[in-house]
């Protein structure tokens, strides 16, 4: 596979089994005069928000009585890569029905569930306490923040006010990943994942997309890690993780050379492929089934300590020792 960037390899790959049947602006009453649940999007400075919107208003999820009617666009403030690819998006979603509105204030009074799919994790905090202070249950988008603190601050907050939410990397849905975690093998003694490793400054590194192969990792062996080392070099580096029960699970990160989403675990009754990524329906349906029960299918625990492994391994490339999570 040739090098792609981080925009084309998200264009390249997820779009997958959805029809392009557009509707036009002037269809939004008609979401109105149907009993459809509401929902809607803030950021539409990421590929997801219109994968997401396609999959509901117009692809394999559109019976499921939903409808994405109503998008506050802004996110990012200074990461090139999203505000390149915002107006473009920000008409992908017109076409699909979707009313621009201009602020979060203004949205949370038109809809039932929020998708917080802004690209730039450092605004989520800020923008998920409107929609927690409004009720509104919500799915955020990876990277759920930008660091550990950000993110126990999002769910302590949740917590308080009795507010549904969950995050998760599409990875976590992929089918073979799905069977594996349902006993495939058997218990998964170990587990080996590879994933592109763009860094942007202003997460920790591994938050920014990493994190990908990270909750692939952590979906089929569980919570548990208890210590990290990570080798690291500027094309590439290999973080090696080790559980409570002496398991060992490892991701690669690429920068540099042929680059995917895809790894292999070893169980007591056999060993399984993961991946690679097929695309964001398995993700979606998820969501929308979230908010039908209102039940997280991702417990915070398991968020946080992936937040944990990755600041460990923030830690272990400065000190070159093996970091315990903390």
């Amino acid at each position: 596979m040739k090098k792609t960037n981080r925009r084309e390899f998200i264009q390249n790959l997820g779009i997958v089994g959805v029809t392009t049947a557009a509707l036009s602006v002037n269809s939004l009453p008609l979401f109105a005069e149907q009993s459809f649940k509401k929902i809607g999007i803030i950021g539409l400075d990421t590929s997801h928000s219109e994968m997401f919107t396609k999959d509901i208003n117009e692809g394999s999820l559109k019976d499921r009585g939903y409808r994405v009617i109503a998008a506050y666009p802004h996110g990012s403030k200074d990461i090139p890569s999203a505000l390149g690819m915002k107006q473009g998006i920000i008409d992908a979603v017109q076409k699909m029905g979707v009313e621009i509105v201009d602020s979060i204030d203004q949205l949370l009074k038109k809809v039932d569930f929020i998708l917080l799919e802004s690209n730039d994790g450092r605004v989520h905090l800020e923008q998920a306490t409107k929609v927690i202070n409004a009720k509104k249950p919500l799915f955020i988008d990876k990277p759920m923040a930008e660091n550990l603190d950000k993110v126990k601050e999002i769910f302590e907050l949740a917590a308080k006010k009795n507010v549904p939410l969950f995050s998760s990397s599409s990875l976590r849905y992929d089918q073979l990943v799905r069977e594996v975690k349902g006993g495939k093998i058997g218990k998964v003694l170990g587990a080996d994942v590879y994933t592109p490793a763009e860094i942007e400054p202003n997460h920790i590194d591994q938050a920014w997309y990493m994190i990908h192969g990270i909750e692939m990792l952590f979906t089929v062996m569980g919570t548990g890690c208890k210590e990290v080392f990570r080798a690291y070099h500027p094309d590439f580096e290999q973080v090696v993780g080790v559980w409570k029960d002496g398991r060992i699970g490892s991701v690669r990160g690429i920068r540099k050379g042929a680059s995917n989403i895809a790894g292999i675990a070893f169980g007591e009754t056999g060993i399984s492929q993961l991946g690679p990524f097929a695309g964001y329906g398995p993700l979606v349906a998820e969501i929308l089934t979230f908010f039908d029960s209102g039940k997280p299918p991702v417990p915070p625990e398991e968020t946080i300590e992936i937040f944990q492994f990755m600041e460990a391994a923030q830690r272990s490339k400065v000190s070159k020792q093996v970091e315990n999570l903390i």
